[in-house]
C-alpha cells in the first residue's frame, strides 16, 4: 500500500512546489496593472487547484500580452473598435461607420488638395526576369 505523500501529483510535469515557483516568476513578467487584477479577481498560489488555475490565468495574459505587441498601431485601432463594437447596437454601429467614412473622405480632400500630385505614375506590370534574359540572349550573339 502506498503513501499519499509518495504518490506525487504533478500538472504539466511539474510539481505543487515547481508550479509555485513558475507562477512567481511569469507573474512577475505581468505588468503591475494585470498583477494588480489578479490579486484583486482573487487568484492565489496556495491550494493545489487554485495554484493551477492562477498557472492558467498568467498563461493566458502573456499570450495576450504577447499577441498584442506584435499587432501594428492600425491592428490596435481595430482591435479597440471591435471591442467596443460589443457595446453598441447594430443601428449605433451603423451610424458611427457612416461618420467614420465621412471623415474619412474629407481629410483625403484635404490632403489631396494640400499635395496634389504632379507626377504621372507608371507603372510596369511587365517580367523582369524574362526581359533580363532576353537582353543577356542578345549580348551573347553580339
Amino acid at each position: 500500500m502506498t503513501d499519499k505523500k509518495s504518490r506525487k501529483k504533478l500538472f504539466q510535469s511539474m510539481s505543487y512546489r515547481e508550479l509555485q515557483l513558475a507562477n512567481s516568476k511569469n507573474r512577475n513578467e505581468l505588468s503591475k496593472a494585470d498583477q494588480q487584477w489578479l490579486k484583486n479577481s482573487g487568484y492565489k498560489n496556495v491550494g493545489w487547484d487554485k495554484v493551477i488555475i492562477l498557472y492558467k490565468k498568467i498563461q493566458e495574459l502573456l499570450r495576450e500580452r504577447d499577441n498584442l505587441n506584435d499587432l501594428s498601431l492600425g491592428d490596435l485601432f481595430l482591435e479597440a473598435d471591435r471591442i467596443g463594437n460589443k457595446y453598441l447596437t447594430n443601428e449605433e454601429v451603423t451610424e458611427n461607420n457612416q461618420k467614420l467614412a465621412k471623415a474619412n473622405s474629407m481629410i483625403n480632400d484635404q490632403i489631396d488638395k494640400s499635395f496634389p500630385d504632379q507626377e504621372d505614375e507608371i507603372i510596369d506590370f511587365s517580367d523582369k526576369s524574362r526581359r533580363k534574359n532576353q537582353s543577356r540572349a542578345s549580348n551573347r550573339k553580339h
